[in-house]
């Protein structure tokens, strides 16, 4: 049986209340050509290759407790410790 409850409570959404498209969100936009997308929305940048790698629980879970971003973040202490310790060039 499907049936509501006293309780629930029902907000109606306008599914014509679309929200304004200001030019802000046309510089965020993908630009297609057809079904071929020229460029994304998001700024272009420095490349980042995917990997697996494997960290200790400990220190995973400390980055994990700072927040958004603690991809980021670990990825900027590795470059930090690779100012510090510069490869071998020979």
């Amino acid at each position: 049986m499907t049936a509501k409850l006293a309780g629930t409570k029902h907000t109606f959404v306008d599914p014509d209340d679309a929200p304004e498209l200001t030019e802000e969100w046309f510089e965020k936009a993908d630009l297609m050509e057809g079904a071929k997308v020229v460029r994304r929305g998001r700024p272009a940048g420095k490349t980042k290759e995917s990997q697996t790698i494997r960290f200790d629980v400990d220190v995973l879970a400390a980055f994990k407790a700072t927040g958004k971003g603690w991809q980021t973040r670990i990825n900027n202490a590795l470059r930090e410790w690779l100012k510090d310790h510069p490869q071998n060039q020979s």
